[in-house]
């Protein structure tokens, strides 16, 4: 049997560095974050399969490769304040914080208690655990640099791209049926434009759907 470290060694070697990842500190971060102890125990063994990890009911931690090709794409810098939107467990933020200056990490009730615990005992000091509903946001702490959803969305909420600083950078999985694709979007007077940036797959989160258009 493997060990974690090992694991997580060959994680990043076969599932980031061949997908055109490679700025050091997404190496670094993933390289030192323990990805076991952000999923539930029972699924431990699991935690560094190259696909989404199930966290809760129609909730998910994204594959390794969907997460560090989002945070090559968006960019994050030291100075940055980045909001993570459906956190789960608090893996992708203890990624995040060790690139940021500072996380705001916004799940809802039950797993923001799971990632707050497990931050704190992994000692992530740079990131701060909020409750609430994901499509709201978390507008008291911002704006933010950069926001990350992670998971997918049919639509991005008009009160989550308010909360992004104007020159400030957003990364989503837009969903339409099983077919993805992330999109990066910068905002520039005022007004988010998107560019595809590559595929991938996830649940849409909670509040993230299209209305749907009901036909006589």
């Amino acid at each position: 049997m493997q060990d974690f470290a090992t694991r997580r060694t060959m994680m990043v070697d076969s599932q980031v560095r061949p997908n055109d990842v490679t700025k050091f500190p997404i190496i670094e971060a993933m390289l030192a974050i323990p990805r076991e102890a952000y999923v539930p125990s029972a699924r431990r063994e699991a935690a560094y399969v190259g696909e989404n990890l199930e966290v809760a009911p129609g909730r998910v931690m994204l594959e390794p490769r969907t997460l560090a090709k989002m945070l090559d794409a968006l960019d994050v810098l030291p100075t940055d304040l980045v909001l993570d939107i459906g956190c789960g467990f608090g893996y992708s933020t203890a990624v995040i914080a060790r690139m940021a200056e500072a996380v705001v990490a916004l799940e809802e009730e039950g797993l923001a208690a799971q990632a707050e615990a497990t931050l704190s005992s992994e000692s992530c000091d740079n990131a701060a655990v909020v409750t609430g509903s994901l499509a709201a946001g978390a507008a008291k702490h911002g704006p933010y640099d950069v926001i990350m959803i992670e998971g997918g969305a049919e639509t991005v909420p008009e009160a989550i791209l308010e909360q992004l600083k104007d020159g400030g950078r957003i990364g989503c999985l837009f969903m339409e049926n099983a077919l993805g694709v992330v999109r990066i979007g910068h905002k520039i007077d005022g007004r988010v434009t998107w560019r595809d940036a590559f595929n991938a797959a996830a649940p849409v989160l909670p509040g993230f759907a299209a209305k749907r258009k009901f036909v006589l």
